[in-house]
């Protein structure tokens, strides 16, 4: 098994043009408050992996075991952009990476301002978000009141689709007050992950993905069982 597993997306350009690690599956080395450390399956490399609070609370005692990440890879700038220092960040489902990605689009957060915000599963964040509950959201290290505000100003509407069905009906939340977000498969989340990754928006990533599944369904062609071949028809169709 290859334990850093890149995704190539059939574009028709040569594969080595694009190459995003978007899974890590290792032996955990070690794991603190901020990052742990992945090795190989024949340990002859290891990797650093940047993590959210919560995520390095429940990896303590799996120290020694073989873990799985879904993993977003970015740059670090260094020397006032001079040199750059690649950075990975884990997670240990595809939603909640893809929370992130939402999360880190509001003006002020970046990489790591959301990573230490994230103290708790992006659930517990999502429905303050919808509930515009600033006062949860300043309890979180790195938010202060005027952020919060900023954070529901920004993301209020967008963030309901990480949410349960009953959480989303204890927020008594009336039609028509916030723009409806359709429920994504698993597989579609995947995929406008990935498309991010490339540099799409996340709406835009919807659309695409949306439109690529339509496609197949008024060609009568079998409805796509991976992200990787959801991607696939999404570069197929333009």
């Amino acid at each position: 098994m290859v334990w850093l597993e890149p995704f190539l997306p059939a574009t028709g350009f040569p594969a080595i043009l694009i190459s995003v690690l978007c899974r890590i599956t290792g032996k955990l080395e070690s794991v603190h408050e901020t990052a742990a450390v992945v090795a190989s399956a024949d340990g002859s490399s290891a990797r650093e992996v940047l993590l959210p609070a919560y995520v390095a609370k429940s990896l303590a005692s799996r120290v020694g075991q073989t873990v799985t990440f879904s993993t977003l890879e970015y740059l670090e700038g260094q020397g006032q952009g001079t040199s750059f220092i690649p950075r990975l960040i884990g997670f240990t489902a595809a939603r909640d990476r893809a929370f992130f990605e939402v999360f880190i689009t509001v003006k002020g957060i970046g990489n790591k301002k959301a990573l230490r915000a994230m103290a708790v599963e992006p659930a517990v964040i999502a429905r303050a978000i919808a509930s515009k509950d600033a006062a949860a959201l300043v309890k979180l290290p790195e938010i202060g009141k005027r952020m919060a505000e900023t954070i529901i100003a920004e993301l209020h509407g967008k963030v309901e689709s990480f949410l349960s069905e009953q959480e989303l009906g204890s927020l008594e939340i009336k039609a028509g007050s916030m723009p409806s977000v359709a429920r994504l498969s698993p597989i579609a989340e995947e995929a406008v992950t990935v498309l991010t990754t490339l540099g799409e928006t996340r709406g835009e990533a919807e659309r695409r993905v949306a439109l690529a599944q339509e496609r197949s369904a008024r060609a009568g062609r079998a409805a796509p069982k991976t992200a990787d071949e959801l991607v696939a028809a999404v570069f197929a169709g333009g």
